[in-house]
């Protein structure tokens, strides 16, 4: 096999074919993207939020330059879904299904940039578009959906950099690293990564250009803002991952970090492309850089515990050399042998999309196809059961008397009760959830404070110590009886009377996470 970088094309070839991209070219990136969007859009709208969708809406309506859970660029985009879009699940999700779509034709312009024709662009689109994790992130709003176009970004830009040898490129990617500390904190395992690429590489010549330092400052400054609010809040986004990380390894979360580099993060199919890729790269002296970029940043985050889909961004780059490599090789068969493994390679690869497609997305509203994916997909699973939960609270807060709903609040256990109720709850005249978790407790409790409270997420004997005369008012789940979090671990909904301290007694004690 004859590897980009090595034998492909001479530096002047390369530069005249990344001039200009064939519109034919374009074209079948560009439907690619619109393919899945439209899947997207058409899918969206089937069940409802998730916990965390619901936290993001509830930080969307109190923006600051930093929450507790994530830094505060995804609630600020959310806040403008909401402007334009409403409560409207497809419109909220757009921007994480057109995030997507922008990482699929920067995947297929990554590998016109190593040296691809139009089979590499292509098969390296589709290897990211229906891949396990970058579908899931066109399914829901979440930050992984745009800390996956950042690190597809950075990858494309590190590449032109190499290619060209412009050091300006450095500002660009600059720029995009500033971008991903407002995004998710975990783009700091890319960035050292990308330190340990140029120090192991020749790419180790750039310490030498001041775009180089540039590009550490304009990132800094992009941040800048997020890291004053984390000095202002004593750094408690670093306690909130501390404890996060703590639970994912004592629940498990965290197992199988190697299988789910093959299982979660890349289509199976396409594992020989990312392989090579990854072979290419190192054998490549001009792009040996981002060889050590994966593997180090891989490598940081199987030694520090993380979970799987942590590394999918690293993987679009591999894809995008693979497949240039793949090509490079098929050109070198006769026309028959060509035709035979593309053929069993595509076959293979749509039979595993079409399972992916199966698991992740929300094809239907009912019926056995959905059956199969609620047995499959735990995240579509947390999506059910919210507006019944509103309505129960709504319900038992009509059935107390007068004087008591007069100084009434309703208290919640995690996120996703909270976002429920401040979300959804308006609908029907429900006062806003007091929560002590994440950014829920910076906001603090109401003036007067309530003397009835409608708790929920808290077992009788939690209720009980923080609060008094509690009694049991009713029960969370949902009439499907789909199994989630809500349905299973905080069934139970009570009615209490003033918490056994002071407000102010409890507040101190009671910051949670989660």
């Amino acid at each position: 096999m004859s590897f980009p970088g090595r034998s492909i094309q001479s530096d002047a070839s390369q530069s005249e074919a990344s001039a200009s991209v064939p519109r034919t070219q374009w074209a079948g990136l560009l439907a690619i993207a619109a393919a899945v969007t439209l899947l997207h859009l058409l899918t969206n709208g089937r069940y409802g939020f998730h916990r965390d969708e619901l936290q993001f809406l509830s930080d969307a309506r109190h923006l600051d330059w930093g929450f507790v859970a994530y830094p505060p660029f995804t609630p600020v985009v959310e806040r403008i879904s909401m402007a334009v879009f409403g409560l409207s699940l497809a419109g909220l999700r757009l921007a994480s299904v057109l995030a997507q779509a922008a990482a699929i034709v920067a995947t297929g312009l990554m590998a016109r940039e190593l040296g691809g024709r139009e089979l590499a662009q292509i098969t390296a689109a589709l290897a990211v578009a229906f891949s396990p994790l970058p579908m899931f992130e066109g399914t829901e709003f979440q930050y992984s959906s745009f800390d996956y176009l950042w690190w597809t970004l950075i990858a494309l830009f590190t590449v032109r950099l190499l290619r060209s040898g412009n050091p300006r490129w450095w500002m660009a990617i600059g720029a995009t690293v500033g971008v991903g500390l407002l995004t998710k904190y975990s783009i700091v395992f890319l960035i050292a990564g990308i330190l340990a690429g140029v120090a192991l590489s020749e790419a180790r010549r750039f310490l030498k250009s001041p775009w180089f330092y540039s590009s550490i400052l304009l990132a800094f400054l992009i941040c800048l803002p997020n890291f004053l609010w984390q000095v202002h809040h004593q750094f408690i986004s670093y306690q909130f991952l501390q404890y996060i990380h703590i639970r994912d390894v004592g629940e498990g979360r965290a197992d199988g970090f190697l299988a789910g580099q093959f299982r979660v993060n890349v289509n199976l199919v396409a594992t020989p492309l990312w392989i090579a890729g990854l072979v290419a790269f190192f054998r490549s002296r001009r792009y040996r850089m981002l060889g050590w970029v994966f593997v180090m940043t891989v490598a940081l985050f199987y030694f520090a515990k993380g979970r799987d889909y942590y590394t999918a961004g690293a993987y679009p780059m591999l894809l995008a050399m693979g497949a240039a490599a793949a090509e490079s090789w098929l050109r070198r068969l006769p026309s028959w042998g060509r035709r035979t493994v593309e053929g069993i390679y595509f076959t293979a690869f749509a039979t595993c999309a079409a399972y992916i497609i199966a698991v992740v997305v929300p094809l239907a509203s009912s019926g056995p196809l959905r059956t199969f994916v609620l047995d499959r997909n735990e995240n579509l699973r947390e999506e059910i059961g919210w507006d019944e939960l509103v309505k129960t609270v709504a319900s038992i807060r009509d059935s107390l008397p007068a004087e008591r709903r007069a100084s009434l609040g309703i208290t919640d256990g995690n996120n996703g009760e909270h976002g429920a109720i401040e979300i959804l709850g308006p609908a029907y005249g429900l006062p806003a959830p007091i929560g002590t978790t994440n950014s829920a407790w910076l906001r603090g409790y109401p003036t007067p404070p309530p003397t009835t409270l409608i708790v929920l997420g808290l077992s009788q004997e939690h209720a009980d110590a923080l609060f008094t005369n509690c009694r049991l008012a009713g029960h969370n789940g949902n009439a499907e009886g789909v199994p989630n979090e809500e349905s299973r671990d905080h069934p139970d909904i009570f009615v209490c009377g003033p918490p056994r301290q002071s407000w102010q007694e409890l507040w101190a004690q009671n910051k949670s996470f989660g």
